[in-house]
């Protein structure tokens, strides 16, 4: 293929390179006192009137300031840079509870929360549970080892850190974006066949009716954006299904030629999340990635992050594609790990 006949180059703000984009401060914002004070008064209010997280919504989470600097965290996620680090979050003073509902409700003025697993997650917990990464039915955030570069299933990702592991598990970024525009210039055959519809292993958690993978492309080019989903342990791992669309010798070559600019450190970044950070990464123009680490042998030390897949009802439009994975592609109701038995919930705390 001709590049000509690819899409366009990208280039927009979710376009750029790690190690001119990390030095910059406009993606970091230090939460003040008063923002504080009032991300706690709202949860304490919230937690009153019911003891269930998952009542919790922009309407009853009141953020009477905070919410104006939460608008610009929210246009720079879905049409700027992609990613936002907040700071200064005192979980170490507060209780899990309350970490957990001013986490849960500073999301909601984000998107709303998607389910995480086949148990109606809502509430997230990134914890080593001594898994097995290479067990078919295990995901890789559940042990401690590299997860490599990724998408979620929703439209933004959040993380909020309770306690940092003995050494490793920093947070990696990089931008979609740039990977397509770098395979189109030098490598155009390659970036022609992740437009395939390639096959993606759900690990286990099936919706009633659907097959045990989905075959959505590595690259979708719809109504002038680039949305990209990805996680090449699951695509090889789908290969396990007889009837999953098999992977050729271009297909593999193309993938490994993904990951090999995805792991480039003129294209990536790392950023260290210490206790009280907040990270919120767009999916369709970047990929996260974490990196081994060794945890602590104490329990109580052990590196714990909580988690949100927020769906925004002004996120982009997304190709009829993406309802194998999202379960609908309506901005605000899409994303998330669909099944229709589940009881959704906020656990605080794994398991």
């Amino acid at each position: 293929m001709q590049i000509n006949q690819l899409p366009p180059h990208i280039d927009n703000p979710a376009a750029w390179l790690g190690p001119k984009i990390s030095v910059n401060s406009d993606w970091q914002f230090t939460l003040h006192d008063a923002e504080i004070r009032e991300l706690e008064n709202a949860a304490k209010h919230c937690l009153e009137l019911s003891s269930d997280i998952s009542s919790i919504n922009r309407v009853n989470f009141l953020l009477p300031t905070l919410s104006q600097r939460l608008r610009v965290i929210h246009e720079r996620l879905i049409h700027g840079a992609g990613f936002a680090l907040i700071r200064r979050v005192p979980v170490q003073e507060w209780s899990r509870e309350l970490s957990a509902a001013v986490f849960y409700g500073l999301g909601s003025h984000l998107g709303n929360a998607r389910p995480q697993n086949a148990k109606g997650h809502l509430l997230g917990h990134v914890i080593d549970m001594g898994l097995r990464a290479d067990d078919p039915n295990v995901r890789v955030y559940q042990t401690h080892e590299r997860q490599t570069y990724h998408t979620d299933s929703s439209d933004i990702v959040g993380l909020l850190c309770l306690q940092q592991a003995k050494s490793g598990g920093d947070s990696a970024l990089v931008s979609s974006n740039t990977i397509y525009n770098e395979m189109r210039r030098d490598y155009p055959e390659l970036a022609r066949v992740l437009f395939d519809p390639i096959a993606t292993d759900r690990r286990g958690e099936v919706p009633e009716g659907h097959q045990p993978y989905f075959e959505i492309p590595v690259f979708n080019w719809h109504h002038g954006l680039m949305s990209t989903i990805y996680q090449r342990q699951y695509i090889d791992s789908a290969q396990r299904f007889e009837q999953a669309m098999r992977l050729t010798a271009m297909h593999v070559e193309a993938l490994d030629c993904f990951d090999q600019l995805a792991n480039d450190p003129r294209l990536n970044f790392l950023m260290r999340l210490e206790p009280g950070d907040m990270q919120f990464v767009h999916n369709h123009n970047l990929l996260h990635d974490r990196t081994a680490f060794e945890d602590w042998s104490d329990p109580v030390k052990k590196r714990h992050l909580l988690r949100l897949w927020l769906s925004s009802p002004e996120a982009r439009a997304l190709p009829p594609v993406f309802a194998q994975r999202y379960g609908s592609v309506e901005p605000g109701a899409r994303g998330g790990v669909m099944h229709t038995d589940a009881v959704l919930n906020t656990p605080l705390h794994p398991g």
